[in-house]
């Protein structure tokens, strides 16, 4: 068995006195665990840290084995990352989420919404926008992709400003005024009608705190789980307080 395939670098785990187990999040092939021999020397640790692009040929006499990997760097941002506190949580956080879906399931159109947030996970503008859209790809997978295409209430498009927590659906603002203190507010750059070139530090809040409850109710909590504290670090770091300072 052999494939050819890149990949986002989760993480690796000792094996032997040199070698290394390497966890990838590939285009074609999901989340996928080989072996990396002399994956610990000096010259391939750089390769394999956590965040890197690289291409990715699997080995192995049958699909069910672990199988090796042979390794080629093509996006090499882990010393990027390094100097990014944000980076380093987001990225945590992302490769904490990754890990409950099922190994060696494909999840493509996931894939790209990962490699897009990786992409830009230092800036500060960018990735916290990102990172909502990445958690909303993670609740489809699972099967709880929300509906913000229009009201639950009326089935209109328009004045969309609320989102049921029972259904997942939006709600527009009509709708939804009576009840508007049960109901999660809508960011609106979730729906691309955001006039801002980036989403403000209050719609970026109210983004995680619908995402929150959802991860919670449908993967966290059904589990025995919690959300990762580097999560919460992400958000407090995405998010300024009114006098623009990031906390």
């Amino acid at each position: 068995m052999q494939w050819s395939d890149e990949g986002v670098v989760l993480g690796v785990r000792k094996y032997g006195e040199s070698s290394v187990i390497l966890e990838l999040m590939t285009r074609e092939h999901g989340r996928h665990l080989g072996l990396v021999q002399g994956g610990r020397s000096r010259a391939r640790q750089p390769v394999l840290q956590p965040g890197n692009l690289v291409q990715a040929t699997w080995r192995a006499r049958l699909d069910e084995h672990l199988g090796t990997y042979q390794i080629e760097g093509l996006k090499l941002r882990a010393s990027e990352f390094m100097a990014s506190p944000l980076a380093l949580y987001g990225l945590a956080t992302l490769s904490h989420l990754l890990r409950y879906l099922p190994e060696r399931d494909p999840h493509a159109a996931l894939y790209e919404t990962l490699t897009t947030l990786v992409d830009n996970l230092t800036d500060p503008d960018l990735a916290p926008p990102l990172f909502v859209l990445f958690e909303l790809s993670i609740l489809a997978e699972f099967g709880f992709g929300l509906d913000l295409s229009s009201c639950a209430a009326t089935g209109t498009q328009e004045n969309l400003a609320y989102v049921s927590p029972k259904s997942g659906r939006a709600v527009s603002a009509l709708a939804g005024e009576p009840y508007k203190d049960r109901l999660f507010r809508l960011p609106s750059f979730l729906i691309g009608q955001s006039r801002a070139n980036r989403p403000r530090a209050d719609e970026i809040r109210d983004a995680f705190a619908l995402t929150d409850f959802f991860l919670h109710q449908h993967v966290f909590e059904p589990r025995g789980q919690s959300a990762p504290a580097e999560r919460a670090r992400f958000i407090a770091l995405a998010t300024p307080d009114d006098d623009g300072a990031r906390r």
